[in-house]
């Protein structure tokens, strides 16, 4: 990673409520700076309202549907009319929850600001697209996401969220955060409930960098990889383990006294 792209806490003070910035871009963030609570929910209100957009659009054709049915059983038996108000209850959200994986990542898409990676304060402007880019992917994690994980459909929806895929992959976690600075090479296997976060905090600041697993890796149950870190090819993270920012783990690396994980024989 180039020093450019993670900047350093030497050059940095976390604590400024100025910007090093000059023009409209040093305006605004030291405006953000100085007044950060007040600043902080103003902001929210634009990123909350994009959420509602996301998620009332992909609801759309969910209440079309619920629409129809209601006028369909109108004239029916009261069980009967019951029933079809359900199924269109239960049909309507997953019909929202299929539209919603490709409404969101296409918001994704056309927002002109990209997350990249980032070391400095928490209210600066460069944590703007980090901020914009997982309110999007929660919306589709907290309200949909379970029903379709594992399935090729998730790895689809992390593709479209700009997250790196090979071939072969299997992805059986939600817990992931910032997606567009993830990458998995061929046949890597994310286990249940891994957690993959590529921000971290430290010492005040908000660090924001890439996680590179390599082909053939594996992730036992729940274990959590943070931001810059790299897994080597075939290694084995355990259940439940913690791999620390900064982690370079060998190819080939092996839990102790471990003989399988997730069915995978080690040995």
């Amino acid at each position: 990673m180039k020093k450019s792209d993670i900047e350093h806490s030497t050059k940095v003070d976390v604590d400024s409520t100025t910007s090093e910035h000059s023009g409209l871009k040093g305006l605004l963030e030291t405006i953000l700076r100085r007044f950060r609570t007040a600043t902080f929910m103003i902001a929210l209100f634009p990123v909350y309202l994009l959420a509602v957009l996301i998620m009332a659009i992909s609801a759309t054709p969910a209440v079309y549907f619920f629409n129809f049915m209601q006028e369909f059983s109108a004239t029916f038996s009261a069980p009967l009319n019951y029933f079809f108000i359900a199924l269109a209850l239960i049909g309507g959200f997953f019909i929202y929850g299929f539209s919603l994986i490709f409404v969101a990542p296409f918001f994704n898409l056309i927002i002109p600001i990209k997350m990249k990676p980032f070391r400095g304060p928490y209210y600066s402007l460069r944590s703007v697209p980090w901020f914009v880019h997982n309110t999007i992917l929660y919306v589709v994690r907290y309200t949909f996401l379970e029903f379709i994980t594992p399935t090729p459909l998730n790895i689809l929806f992390y593709r479209m969220m700009g997250m790196k895929i090979g071939k072969g992959v299997h992805l059986n976690t939600t817990n992931i955060s910032d997606a567009a600075l993830i990458e998995l090479e061929d046949k890597v296997t994310i286990g249940g409930s891994v957690h993959i976060i590529c921000h971290y905090a430290a010492k005040g600041f908000l660090v924001i960098a890439p996680v590179k697993i390599r082909k053939g890796a594996t992730l036992g149950l729940k274990a959590t990889v943070m931001g810059d870190v790299e897994i080597g090819e075939n290694a084995v993270i355990a259940p439940h383990e913690v791999v620390y920012p900064k982690s370079r783990v060998a190819a080939d690396h092996k839990p102790a006294k471990a003989k399988s994980i997730n069915g995978l024989s080690l040995e």
